[in-house]
Parts: structure tokens; C-alpha cells; sequence
């Protein structure tokens, strides 16, 4: 008998006046009494209460690793710029632009000029990109002349040196304000960067700006209401994804090759998949979260969105390893780059063998799930192996990351009880749910993550990575009444995250990347994820998937190397 017990549901889409009233409602006590059990009920927290869990908690998914000395960056950047392979045709990589600056082809002052060109361009007409909430052009134009200089003296620091990345609105950058994609915080720029910021600055990055998002990361939708819905590429009327939706936005537009995110329940993954672009969630610990706003400190990483395989991996090289700042870090391995070719047996590799829970991976989108299939046929044909496993009581973890990431989230927002108001509707109501969840709801969460981890533990003797799609659904059209007020879609929103939340609890690390296109031409992408520390084997598999599919450029992508 089948264990598979996670649903699709019919949920009511509230918007403009109802979702205001809705959220008016919550915020009265008594109101607030009434409507709060069913929708706790709604959310599954009385199935949560009622399961019985005999493991302790963990509130932390952290991996036994072996202490390492700090890594050297440049020598892991060097080794993945080494063996770099081409990524696909038309887009822009940082290897594209790395050979055309030091042939002469263009510059970084060049390529700056015309992305901020493209930046103010992509916010103009009816439907605005709005994959940006800051950049400064005069600050870009200075490394930009900086980089230049040191490309045409022989002086790079490096592959990454004038490559343009952005950065979500959740990290500090020297310079900038963090807003966190709210209206109230961010009053002041930040004196320092993150650490992952530190790093790509120290390899040369041209630091382009802070990147939009949903309000506090709060929810998989590029819906913002204080700095404008963020629009994918490939179709503007429809949804970018979230929360890192301006970062994968800018990517799939071409606006930089690189933009760094965060993700607590797929909001690398997730607008990464529907904007046709890479994005990884490493292990948990693998990458520094110093200079990140707190808001979900169990669940949540930082990492990469990139063009190709080759720029997550580079970042990825850039930004992994040991970090003093973050006491989570400090018990991992070096990051591993030499099994992340290809997975065919003649390429000196052993085959892989491919996890597929078989009613998981077809709860879908038919559309996505051929595509999905097709691309596992295709991994097949390259020598992998479909091993056909179970994940019990995905239900239980999905209901158990809920109340934590909104458990955390709320007690981070408890520290700004004079802005209630300042946050949007939907952020309230997601909000008010953390709230009502007791101490006891979360410690029963962190069982469950307790359980969890060992159920996939076991799942991982028999198989090497766990292969499903990276969302069920296909970007969501953007309701027109939900730009100035928000929307809560909680059917849409269980639909994106179907596949993304068990890398979140356990700290296993996931990588998204495209595998094709709708009819309409909306791209579609799986999800690959594996056992602890070994990101290198994501990379096989979707460097291997991206050289299979024919790419296809969104309708007004932006080349950075054309004069």
C-alpha cells in the first residue's frame, strides 16, 4: 500500500478588498479567535499535534563533516575555472564574458554601462521587469573602471574579476540598504558585507545592487506591493517566483550572469526553475549566512542563481567553506569539484544512481512531468540508473516546515511591533499563523525534522540523488488587482513548494535547473538533491541535463557582450 499522502488542494485566492479585509479580521483578537483554528486546521497543525514522535528534536540540520582550515578560494575557483566546459548557446555566461574581456571584445566599463542601461530599460513601459529595488550607477561605474584597469595591465584577480552580480535584498551590501523587500526597514546602508558579498568582491565581482523580492522572503511569489512584482522574463504577465525572484529575473534577462539569493523553502529553487535559469541550495553550513537578515534561521541558506551550470559553480567555489563569523560552517569538508563532469561511464565516473519516488515526481503539471521523464530517459541513455524508492510521511514535513519557517519568521518580526502595519496583507496572514503555533508545535516540528532525516538517510543507502521536478506548477499568471495589495494563494503556493521544503529541513543540498518548455513557452525544470556535502554530484547531473536541451532565450534577453 502506497505511503504518498500529500494533496493538492482547491484554495480560496483572496486579493484586493477581501484580502484586506481578511487580514483586518486577524489582526482584531476576537476576530482573530475565530478564524484562526480553521485556519490552522486548513494548514495541517492539528494533524502535526496529533502525530506521534518518539525522536528528540533537531533544531539545527547540521552534518557531521571533519573540521577544515579556511579554504582557499581563489585555488577552489581556479579549479573550476580550469575544467570549464561551454555552457549553452545564446546565454551570456561568466566565461563568455571573462574571454571577451581579455580579447579585447568589450570591458567591464563597457558591459557596466550597458546593463545600467538595460537595468533602467527592463523598469520602463506597462509591464515592468522590476527585478531591481537598488543600484548604484555611480558606484558601478567605479569598479567597473577599476576592473578595466586591472584586465588590460595583466592584473585580474581572476575569472569572476568584472563579472556583474547582483544580490538579494536580504544581504548586506556595503553601500546599500537592506530592506528585506519591506517599506520600514533599510533606513540606513549597510557598513559591511555579507560574507558571501565579501568573498565574490574579493574575487573581483562587480557589485551591481540589491535585487527585489517577496516581503520578508515570506512566500514562493514575486508579488511585492512596496517595490513592484518582479515579472519573469519569459512571459511579463506572468509570476518571476520567489522569494529571490529579482535575482532570477535578472539572470534569465541577462542583466548578469550571477546573482546570489536565499532560501528557506525553495525561493532559490523555485524562481530559479520558473525563470528558466540554475539555482543551488547547498548543504546546510556548506555557505556562510553572516551579514544575511535573520529570519529563518533553521531552514534558511544563501546561494547561488546563474546563467549556466558553470557560473553556480563558480559562485558556488567562491563563496563555500569555513567562515569564523558563522559557527555553522565550521565542521564541513572542502568543497569537492571532481565528479562534477558528467555522468557517463566512459567519463571516468561511476553511475549514478537516480532516486525516483514514482507518485512524487508525477504529481505535476502533466507538462512538466513529460519533460521531467523525458530528461531522466535522457540521463538513462548516458549510463544513470533509476532505483525507484518511497519517502514516507512528506505530509508530516511539509505541515513541520511550516510552522517553523513561520515560527522563526514571526519571532523575527516581533522585534518591529511598531510596523505591523507597514507589512502587507499577506505577510500578516502568514504571519499570524507563526504567531498562533506554541512553543510546544514547534518542538513537535523539530521531531518531525528529527524523523526526517533519518527517513532520507535510509533512502540514501540505495541511491546516490533523489530526482523529482523542481515545481509542480508552471509560472502562475500575475493578477492585475494583486500589484498594489498583494495575493494569497495558498494552492498555488503548496504547488510551487511541493519539492522544494525537504531539502530545507534536512540540510540536504538541491540544485534546480532547466529540462524544457511549455507549449506557451514557459520554462520547466527539475530538481536533483543528494547526501550531505556533495553538491558535486548536482552539478554532474544538471551539467549533463544542460547539455542536452536546446536552450531558448526569453523574448528580451539582453547580451552583455554585444557593443
Amino acid at each position: 500500500m502506497s505511503r504518498y499522502n500529500l494533496t493538492s488542494a482547491n484554495y480560496p485566492v483572496l486579493t484586493g478588498r477581501s484580502l484586506q479585509l481578511f487580514a483586518t479580521a486577524l489582526d482584531n483578537p476576537l476576530l482573530r479567535a475565530l478564524l484562526l483554528p480553521q485556519l490552522l486546521k486548513t494548514g495541517g497543525l492539528n494533524q502535526l499535534r496529533s502525530l506521534h514522535c518518539d525522536e528528540p528534536p533537531t533544531y539545527r540540520p547540521l552534518y557531521p563533516g571533519g573540521q577544515t582550515p579556511p579554504a582557499g578560494k581563489d585555488q577552489l575557483v581556479d579549479e573550476v575555472a580550469s575544467n570549464s566546459v561551454p555552457g549553452p548557446a545564446g546565454f551570456c555566461s561568466v566565461s563568455d564574458l571573462a574571454r571577451a574581456y581579455r580579447s579585447g571584445d568589450t570591458t567591464p566599463l563597457g558591459v557596466a554601462e550597458r546593463l545600467l542601461d538595460a537595468i533602467a530599460h527592463s523598469d520602463q513601459g506597462e509591464r515592468p521587469m522590476r527585478a531591481f529595488i537598488a543600484s548604484n550607477r555611480d558606484q558601478v561605474l567605479v569598479q567597473a573602471r577599476a576592473a578595466t584597469a586591472r584586465i588590460a595591465a595583466g592584473q585580474s584577480l581572476g575569472i569572476l574579476d568584472g563579472i556583474p552580480v547582483a544580490f538579494k535584498d536580504e544581504l548586506d551590501v556595503a553601500g546599500y540598504p537592506t530592506t528585506v523587500g519591506t517599506r520600514f526597514l533599510g533606513r540606513t546602508p549597510a557598513t559591511e558585507d555579507a560574507t558571501v558579498a565579501l568573498r565574490l568582491r574579493q574575487a573581483g565581482a562587480l557589485v551591481l545592487g540589491k535585487t527585489n523580492m517577496h516581503e520578508i522572503g515570506i512566500n514562493p511569489r514575486s508579488g511585492n506591493p512596496h517595490h513592484g512584482t518582479v515579472r519573469n522574463p519569459y512571459d511579463l504577465g506572468r509570476d518571476a517566483g520567489g522569494s529571490s525572484s529579482g535575482s532570477a529575473a535578472a539572470v534569465a534577462a541577462g542583466l548578469c550572469p550571477l546573482a546570489i539569493g536565499a532560501d528557506g523553502g525553495g525561493s532559490i529553487r523555485i524562481p530559479a526553475a520558473l525563470c528558466g535559469v540554475v539555482g543551488l541550495k547547498a548543504t546546510y553550513g556548506r555557505i556562510s549566512s553572516h551579514g544575511s537578515f535573520p529570519l529563518d534561521w533553521s531552514v534558511g541558506h544563501l546561494g547561488p542563481i546563474g546563467a549556466t551550470v558553470e557560473d553556480v559553480l563558480l559562485a558556488y567555489g567562491a563563496m563555500a567553506g569555513p567562515d569564523p563569523l558563522d559557527p555553522n560552517t565550521l565542521q564541513q569538508p572542502l568543497p569537492d569539484f571532481a565528479g562534477s563532469h558528467d555522468v557517463r561511464p566512459d567519463s571516468g565516473q561511476t553511475p549514478l544512481r537516480l532516486g525516483v519516488y514514482r507518485e512524487w515526481f508525477e504529481h505535476a503539471d502533466p507538462e512538466i512531468v513529460a519533460a521531467c521523464e523525458a530528461m531522466l530517459n535522457q540521463l538513462v541513455d548516458r549510463g544513470a540508473t533509476v532505483v525507484e524508492i518511497e519517502i514516507p510521511e512528506l505530509d508530516e514535513l511539509r505541515i513541520a516546515h511550516a510552522i517553523t519557517i513561520l515560527s522563526e519568521m514571526a519571532a523575527s518580526m516581533a522585534n518591529y511591533p511598531d510596523n505591523w502595519q507597514d507589512l502587507s496583507a499577506p505577510t500578516r496572514i502568514s504571519l499570524a499563523i507563526g504567531r498562533a503555533a506554541s512553543s510546544v508545535d514547534y518542538v513537535q516540528a523539530q521531531r518531525v525534522r528529527t524523523r526526517s532525516m533519518a527517513i532520507f538517510a535510509d533512502v540514501y543507502k540505495t541511491v546516490d540523488v533523489i530526482m523529482s521536478p523542481a515545481t509542480a506548477i508552471l509560472a502562475p499568471p500575475i493578477k492585475p488587482e494583486s500589484l498594489s495589495h498583494g495575493l494569497a494563494d495558498l494552492g498555488a503556493v503548496t504547488e510551487l513548494m511541493r519539492f522544494a521544503v525537504p531539502g530545507n529541513m534536512t540540510g540536504l543540498p538541491a540544485i534546480s535547473f532547466p529540462v524544457g518548455y511549455s507549449g506557451a513557452g514557459l520554462p520547466i525544470a527539475m530538481q536533483a538533491m543528494g547526501r550531505p556535502w556533495e553538491e558535486d554530484l548536482l552539478f554532474r547531473i544538471a551539467r549533463t541535463a544542460e547539455s542536452l536541451l536546446s536552450h531558448q532565450l526569453p523574448p528580451s534577453y539582453v547580451d552583455l557582450r554585444a557593443s
